[in-house]
């Protein structure tokens, strides 16, 4: 059962920067996006990776392997164009 709850709450949250993500990698906007919020948002995801590794809670892996991938990517995008601002 509780294995039950985490992998619903992580579908739902891991879910959640999907459109984010899918937004960004097709319009490659960043602008209105907090480069401190994905900074924040990447180091505590994986983070929380590393937390379900040691305590192997798989709900807590799969959901943050995810983010960290969606919320990376999304990184990754905002300071090139934080870079390509620059120049």
């Amino acid at each position: 059962m509780i294995n039950t709850i985490g992998i619903i709450a992580a579908v739902l949250t891991t879910s959640a920067f999907l459109p984010q993500a899918i937004r960004t990698i097709k319009t490659r906007e960043t602008e209105s996006l907090s480069l401190t919020m994905y900074l924040l948002m990447s180091v505590g995801n994986l983070l929380w990776l590393i937390y379900g590794i040691l305590s192997d809670s798989i709900p807590v892996i799969l959901a943050n392997a995810i983010t960290v991938c969606f919320v990376v990517i999304i990184l990754i995008f905002k300071i090139i164009d934080i870079v390509n601002e620059k120049k």
